[in-house]
């Protein structure tokens, strides 16, 4: 027997290989990690391997959806919620339909609740399309709704499972199904978004880095436990736990908590995703030795899947074809929303140029100035951010191309692979559906990962994307937000980290020079700069919170600016405390 410990630590070190030396051959590296772990499955000396399922369900994919929920890009997920949440839920229980309505035709004895159940298993799409997409230079925005949906979906289809696996015992009632199905959602995304903003405020008391980052790796269990106690959809909460956490750790971490984060769940993500698919590779050969005893062979289970794989694809291509269509419609429509806009933003100046030429005309708003100011500059955001939403659908409309690209990157992967160990061992002809859930990732992963690429440069648009901002849009920001720095430089508003003020010789010797990233000479020399660079630094990134409200610039463009200020952040405070250790 071989010790538990010398497994792991070989299943660390083959997981990280594979993620470096699969992208040299164009391969995604969980395709790598099932093809070795089926490989060495089938050595002699290795007996059958078997994980129980809620170890996955409860170990791996919580932390799993919570670390993809914090780096979602919540601004196009914003924008694009509509189409996410059809294809993370009505595209779901579609699909689960018209599945277990084929399982229940072609299965004898098997019963419509569980041919649903086994529909629910083969619904979600796996988030190893997204990280192919993003190699593929996709369009950002078709990423973020393949992400979006990936995050979404396994709860939609895992509370699905869950139904289809009680009427099984007990008997179908749609009203009951119905009600279990809403109550699981409103109840997961209520506790989710409390323990998202608990998170917030209280690790924003934590100063240590260390300790910080130890405390977010608890987060998805605890969005996930209770809600699942309360009969919830505890990966629906964490998901809305991280969707909360992500969207405020700008304003409430400190950079080095900010990186520690970003570096430790990225490291968590690797380990876990890999360790999934290298299992699912040594399960294989029990899974088949199995489906050869009880059905004589493998081509029963086989086609099943192929079929399978064949109607979700069919559904998918059919549902996006609409979506396309509808989303067309709606980049259309952007012209004549312009003009309302339009329209808005001229009574919007008008109401205002006459507030301050006779504010006390306007009653309340005399006696309040403050409130009323509040007020303009709440519509005028308001005003900026539809008209930064329509910029985005004009400038990034959905076409067949991209609906084709939608189609085929949505794989099965490791969501479908736990699911089908939670079917109850009772079931009947358990290892048959067992196998035919793997057979379908299994297919799924090979035939569309491998082919992915090649249907994008097929439908041309291989390079017209990226994972990051345009240089364009990154010099626009970087300019609004040294404009910011500048003002703030010039007002004298800006202090010390001990609260001290800085002289006006050194505001006015220094100038817009403190706005510009630290070189070394400046940064031997001259302590106050650094302090009024820190103090700028500060002033940028409060310009960057109001800009990341108003919509005008990708969430790419906002994470690359944050990024490169808690860099300089962090270098002028090591500099900065090395002099004073001098």
């Amino acid at each position: 027997m071989i010790d538990p410990l010398i497994l792991v630590v070989a299943g660390v070190v083959v997981v990280a290989l594979a993620t470096v030396i699969a992208p040299r051959f164009n391969v995604a590296g969980p395709l790598v990690l099932l093809a070795i772990g089926a490989a060495v499955s089938l050595l002699p000396f290795v007996p059958p391997f078997a994980l129980n399922p809620e170890v996955i369900l409860i170990g791996v994919l919580p932390p799993l959806l919570y670390s993809a929920a914090v780096q979602l890009p919540a601004i196009e997920f914003r924008r694009d919620f509509a189409p996410i949440a059809g294809l993370s839920v009505l595209l779901v229980v579609f699909s689960s339909l018209v599945l277990g309505v084929f399982f229940w035709a072609v299965i004898p004895g098997l019963g419509l609740a569980l041919g649903i159940a086994l529909g629910a298993i083969l619904s979600p799409t796996d988030a190893v399309a997204t990280s192919i997409a993003k190699r593929l230079g996709i369009s950002p925005r078709v990423v973020t709704m393949l992400e979006g949906e990936s995050l979404l979906n396994d709860a939609t289809a895992l509370v699905m499972l869950r139904t289809a696996v009680a009427a099984v015992a007990s008997g179908f009632a749609f009203g009951d199904a119905l009600a279990n199905f809403a109550w699981a959602v409103v109840i997961a995304l209520v506790l989710g978004a409390v323990i998202g903003w608990v998170n917030l405020r209280v690790r924003e008391r934590v100063t240590n880095s260390a300790a910080n980052t130890a405390l977010s790796f608890t987060i998805p269990f605890i969005a996930y436990l209770p809600t699942e106690h309360l009969g919830g959809s505890g990966l629906v909460a964490a998901v809305v736990a991280g969707i909360v956490t992500g969207q405020g750790a700008a304003r409430r971490f400190t950079p080095e908590q900010r990186m520690s984060d970003r570096l430790n769940w990225r490291t968590i993500e690797l380990i876990l995703e890999g360790g999934v698919f290298l299992v699912f590779g040594l399960e294989l050969k029990d899974i088949v030795t199995a489906n050869l005893r009880e059905h004589e062979g493998l081509w029963h289970g086989t086609w099943l899947a192929l079929s399978a794989l064949g109607i979700t694809l069919a559904v998918r291509a059919l549902y996006v074809s609409n979506l396309v269509w509808v989303q067309g419609r709606r980049s259309r429509r952007a012209d004549r929303h312009q003009e309302r806009i339009d329209g808005a933003q001229e009574r919007l100046d008008r109401f205002e140029e006459a507030y301050r030429n006779a504010p006390e005309q306007f009653g309340a708003s005399a006696a309040n100035p403050e409130r009323a100011e509040r007020r303009i500059g709440w519509m005028r955001g308001r005003i900026s951010r539809t008209m930064a939403d329509l910029d985005y659908y004009r400038d990034t409309p959905l076409g067949a191309r991209h609906g084709t690209v939608i189609v085929w990157a949505g794989m099965r992967g490791v969501v479908t692979l736990a699911a089908a160990q939670t079917l109850p061992e009772n079931t009947s002809q358990r290892p048959l559906l067992i196998f035919v859930a793997f057979l379908v990732a299994l297919f799924s992963l090979v035939l569309q990962g491998l082919t992915l690429g090649p249907v994008v440069r097929a439908v041309g648009l291989t390079g017209k994307g990226g994972e990051g901002p345009s240089r364009e849009e990154q010099q626009a920001l970087d300019l609004e937000l040294r404009e910011a720095a500048v003002s703030a430089v010039a007002s004298g508003a800006l202090t010390r980290r001990n609260g001290d003020a800085f002289s006006p010789e050194l505001v006015e010797r220094a100038g817009a020079l403190v706005v510009r990233p630290p070189d070394e000479e400046a940064t031997e020399r001259v302590r106050d700069l650094l302090e009024l660079r820190l103090a700028s630094i500060e002033a940028m990134r409060h310009r960057l919170g109001a800009l990341s409200r108003d919509g005008r610039y990708s969430t790419a463009a906002l994470r690359h600016a944050l990024a490169e200020l808690d860099a300089d952040q962090l270098s002028l405070e090591l500099r900065i405390d090395d002099g004073d250790d001098d």
